[in-house]
Order: structure tokens, then sequence, then C-alpha cells
């Protein structure tokens, strides 16, 4: 028979493989990357909940945080955040881009993709490539695509009917900050006027400006609807912004993270796409339904005149020879 000391040696060592075997949680931890992403948007917006599928594709080997809604950077400030370390991951906009890469300012120009298909094609193709390869080289940004969420159109708080950019003459047009941002503004007729995305409710509701330019998911994500009278479908800008990693980030991951990276990256953009087309139908009958006017202008007269002011503005100068045809071509 064996004595209490000989079992309790038993159980110990028993115990103590047990304990060798298993995982140790912090361990476990500090194993996975931790990857924090910054955006304006919401957290009801169909981006949100394609960043949270790809919160959840990574989880094995990511600690991906996700802070919407500008909690902690405010529009404008993701791309230089991002430079200085202080977050892995953001949603940048390419007029933002713009600011530091002047021949970006073509990918934020009115007119320039026929819709969301042509715009992926685009960033597919060796136009794509050229560009993205400028952000990394020139701002240490690994790009890892364009993120759809709608076609910009006109919403106003006045009544006044929309046909061609002269009727816009005087309607003060809220922009976001940039100066490609408010160039788009004078490029549609309106007066552009600067105001941050988190403050445009109130900028709306009080009149401190008579509209707003966003694709009709934001502008019902956002409840913009309340406050104005019509929505003009100006479908001047094929919107998107870029998912982003800092470049120091991404090549310090093995081939293998790099990878799951991407793919997770490539679901969400995709899934992203497609709701969001399925919502801009739908969006078309529930703005009508709430006693708004909607309706499409001449939108040949604004891409007319859209055009004829890039070309005009030094902005053009800094645009790659041929880079209009050879986008044009793109099929």
């Amino acid at each position: 028979m064996s004595s209490p000391i000989g079992r309790r040696a038993v159980l110990a060592a028993a115990a103590a493989a047990v304990l060798a075997a298993a995982p140790v949680s912090g361990a476990n931890a500090q194993a996975r990357r931790r990857l924090r992403f910054t955006a304006v948007f919401s957290d009801q917006d169909i981006r949100a909940e394609a960043m949270r599928g790809f919160q959840r594709d990574l989880a094995s080997e990511f600690d991906v945080e996700l802070h919407l809604n500008a909690t902690l950077f405010r529009q404008g400030t993701e791309l230089v955040a991002i430079q200085r370390g202080n977050v892995e991951m953001a949603n940048l906009s390419p007029q933002d881009i713009s600011r530091q890469i002047p021949a970006w300012a073509v990918m934020a120009s009115a007119y320039l993709f026929r819709d969301a298909d042509h715009m992926r094609k685009v960033f597919a193709s060796p136009i794509g490539t050229e560009f993205n390869r400028m952000a990394r080289e020139q701002l240490n940004v690994h790009i890892l695509g364009p993120l759809y969420f709608g076609t910009r159109h006109v919403n106003l708080r006045p009544r006044t009917r929309i046909a061609t950019p002269a009727d816009m003459r005087g309607l003060k047009l809220r922009m976001p900050p940039g100066e490609t941002w408010q160039f788009l503004g004078e490029a549609l007729g309106a007066n552009p006027t600067p105001v941050a995305f988190a403050e445009l409710y109130t900028a709306l509701q009080t009149g401190a400006v008579d509209g707003q330019d966003n694709p009709l998911p934001t502008s019902r994500t956002m409840r913009f609807h309340e406050v104005t009278t019509q929505f003009v479908l100006t479908s001047h800008l094929v919107a998107y912004d870029l998912l982003a990693v800092s470049a120091r980030v991404w090549d310090g991951l093995t081939p293998a993270q790099q990878q799951a990276l991407q793919a997770a990256a490539n679901k969400a953009i995709d899934e992203s796409t497609r709701r969001h087309l399925a919502q801009e139908e739908e969006m078309l009958a529930f703005f009508r339904s709430q006693n708004l006017e909607v309706y499409a202008p001449n939108v040949d007269a604004f891409r007319a005149e859209a055009q004829r002011r890039y070309l005009a503005s030094p902005q053009s100068q800094s645009w790659p020879q041929g880079i209009l045809e050879r986008i044009q071509a793109v099929r």
C-alpha cells in the first residue's frame, strides 16, 4: 500500500505535467500582434460591420482594436498618426494622401471612375500598383485595398431646384477639410465650407451650412435626411477610402501573417462593396418615403464643368502624364 507522501508526490507530478501542457494565456496574449484601427465612420456603418468581420477573421493571430466614430483620431489626422507610429491601421481618404503626394489628387477628382467596379479594376491594374508604390515609398503606408462606400451625391436644406452647376452658386456646401475636398466643392459650383464629419448634423440643423455631399447609405446612417429637404443625384464621386497599415508594421509580419491580413482585408472590402451597392438602391425609396425630393440633375453639365475646372487648375499639373486616358481605358 502506498504512503500518503508517495500519493501526494504522484499527484503533484501529474498536476505539473498538466500545467506544462496547457497554454499560458499571458504568453498567448503577447504572441498576438496588436493592431489598432482608426476611422471616422460610425459603429452603425456598413464598413464597421465589415471591419468587425475583419477583426473576427484575424482573432487567432491579431488583437485588432476598432476605434470608430473618430474616437481615436479626428478626420484628416489619421495619416499622420500612422506615420508617427501612433496607430497601426487606418481608413485613409485619397484626399488626405494627396496633401502629401500631389499626384494622388487625380485619384480624388470628380467623375474619374464610372462606378465601383471600374474603381476596383483600376486599383487592381498597373495604375493601382504605381499609386500604391508612391504611398509606400513616400508615406511609409502599405495600402491593402480601396474600401468602397457609395457614390457621392449632393444633399441640401433649401428646396432650390438644381439642374446645373450654376444653380449651386452661393450655396454653402459642407466639404471635409483639405484643399482637394474644397476644390471638389468648387467644381460642383458651390461655396465649399469645411466642417468636421462629427459636427455635420448640427451644422445642417442650425443652417451653418446649406448642404453636404455623401453616399446615400452614409446620409441615412448619420440621419442627415432629418435636417434636409432633397437629394440631388449628381453622382460626382465614386467614394472610397483606403484600408491601410503602417509599412513598418507590415514589414514586421511573417509572410503567413501578411497573407492572412490581406485575405481578411479583401473579404471586408468585398462585403462592404456588396452591401453598399444593395443599400444604395434601397435608400432611393427610403428617402422618397420620408417626403424628400430625390432627382437627377443634368449630370453631363456637372461633369463637363467639373472636368473643365480640374484641367484649368494647378491640381492637374501634378497628375501623371496621360493618367486620365489610362484610367478611362480600364475595362
